[in-house]
């Protein structure tokens, strides 16, 4: 079966293949991961391990939702966390296991019918906060508001992501046509 195709537009030129959840996979195999997708109605997580069986090792993993929203459900990317076992990793994955948690990700949402994908780059510290938002921004996210108490409408996000930074969306096709090419078999 044919990867699905972006829309295309006369001026973007031909249609784009994008990554199936199988191209996906398959990458992280080449790169010694065992990513695993799970879900529970709405909810998903995404873990990324190395080894098999009793010597598997937990290196990642990300969490969230896909819930309706007028014009299309939205992909609520939650957290993303690394263990302290991606460090003794020496090999580590060529494209960042970041990068392979999110795909599988995004694709989940894209396959769930979602158009968006919304996430907060958490603000615990400042050094760390410019180096999510540098990360997410070269990934495809773009700012849409920043989270620091100051209002009335900040409580709400505060409430739902948990803390303040700078919260971003991206649409999904296009972080699939962005990232289509790291994923794909090469011809």
């Amino acid at each position: 079966m044919a990867a699905p195709t972006s829309p295309g537009s006369p001026a973007a030129g031909p249609k784009v293949p994008l990554p199936t959840m199988a191209d996906i996979m398959a990458a992280s195999r080449a790169q010694g991961l065992h990513v695993r997708l799970r879900t529970v109605g709405p909810l998903f997580r995404v873990t990324a391990t190395r080894g098999e069986g009793e010597d598997a090792v937990e290196l990642g993993r990300a969490e969230g939702g896909v819930r309706p929203w007028p014009g299309g459900a939205v992909l609520h990317l939650d957290s993303m966390r690394m263990t302290r076992a991606t460090l003794s990793v020496s090999d580590r994955p060529l494209f960042g296991l970041g990068m392979f948690l999110g795909a599988v990700a995004v694709r989940h949402g894209f396959d769930a019918g979602c158009k968006r994908a919304e996430l907060l780059a958490i603000k615990d510290t400042p050094l760390y906060h410019d180096k999510l938002v540098r990360f997410y921004t070269r990934m495809g996210f773009k700012v849409v508001h920043e989270v620091d108490g100051s209002s009335i409408t900040d409580l709400a996000h505060m409430l739902v992501w948990g803390g303040r930074g700078t919260r971003m969306n991206a649409n999904i096709e296009d972080l699939l046509i962005k990232w289509g090419k790291r994923f794909r078999p090469q011809d």
